[in-house]
């Protein structure tokens, strides 16, 4: 049967839960929404699994396992440099992992400030081997995927006109992020 009901297991011990938290780190950096999701299946419904999760998160946050500074600080650094996302292609997920909007802007200053947003779309559109668009239609499908990738309409616009694309997708898109 493909879709078989799962069996439920059994809800874990303090330790066991603590043991499960501190794998999941160990495996990946995440911020505490997201390591809350994952320990909730993990123990008893009610009350007493949500103080269960809450000790073991300040237990986590005291011996510095965990921490949203940290998470929003790496996570905006590498998807800069590794992926070079836009700012606010990272500002959206930020807020998809739950933290909160004071961390967002101090990471994304200290990680966009200085930084040359005409450069990144040069080099997001070398790493992701994106053409230059030599007609209408290829130009506007390239500011598509610019545009999901959190760059600013202006930068965009001042790259493909650098790569001599379709004037009149440039033109529309223009006039859109002036009318913005």
């Amino acid at each position: 049967m493909p879709f078989a009901k799962r069996k439920s297991k059994e809800p874990l011990t303090e330790l066991e839960l603590f043991d499960y938290a501190c794998k999941s780190l160990g495996a990946r950096m995440q911020s505490v929404r997201d390591l809350r999701r994952k320990m909730k299946d993990r123990v008893a419904p009610g009350d007493e699994g949500e103080a269960m999760m809450d000790r073991i998160l300040e237990k986590l946050k005291e011996m510095r396992y965990l921490s949203d500074e940290r998470f929003a600080a790496d996570f905006t650094r590498l998807r800069q440099e590794n992926r070079s996302l836009g700012r606010r292609r990272v500002q959206q997920d930020l807020q998809q992992k739950g933290i909160a909007g004071d961390l967002i802007s101090s990471a994304l200053s200290e990680a966009y400030d200085g930084v040359d947003e005409l450069m990144l779309v040069r080099t997001h559109m070398e790493r992701k081997r994106i053409p230059p668009p030599t007609d209408d239609k290829s130009t506007a499908r390239v500011l598509r995927r610019l545009t999901s990738a959190g760059f600013s309409s202006k930068s965009i616009v001042t790259v493909l006109r650098s790569l001599k694309a379709g004037e009149t997708a440039l033109d529309r898109a223009e006039a859109e992020s002036s009318d913005d």
